[in-house]
């Protein structure tokens, strides 16, 4: 389902900033149903929501083409990637979700969130005039 009239973005109460990633799926339209369908509402694992938000991580949302995934990551601007992911990395369930979500993704076995998702660079904004 494509939605032509955008998404609605939250707004928070302290100064953000956004990290953006990607990765690749396994070009097999059952599993790409199927990992879209484990993101779900219904689906998801509450500890890893909670996780998520455990490491200041303010909002997360994921967007898919084809077999490409983009994530954006929204934080407060005092927020450390490294440390987050490290921690991420540690709390209960974390690998155990990796490693279930991996038979779905391009990567290496075994892989953190960190190692599976790339960071992108940012390359264009409206910049001020």
């Amino acid at each position: 389902m494509t939605q032509k009239q955008g998404y609605p973005a939250k707004s928070y109460s302290v100064p953000t900033k956004r990290y953006c990633q990607t990765l690749s799926l396994k070009d097999n339209p059952a599993l790409i149903a199927e990992y879209r369908k484990i993101h779900s509402r219904a689906e998801s694992w509450p500890e890893i929501r909670e996780g998520i938000r455990s490491i200041d991580i303010l909002e997360m949302e994921m967007y898919i083409c084809g077999t490409q995934v983009f994530m954006i990551v929204e934080t407060p601007l005092d927020f450390d990637w490294d440390t987050a992911m490290e921690e991420l990395s540690h709390l209960p369930r974390q690998q155990e979700w990796e490693d279930y979500v991996a038979r779905f993704q391009e990567c290496v076995p075994g892989s953190t969130s960190s190692q599976k998702w790339k960071l992108m660079e940012r390359m264009f904004y409206l910049y001020d005039e």
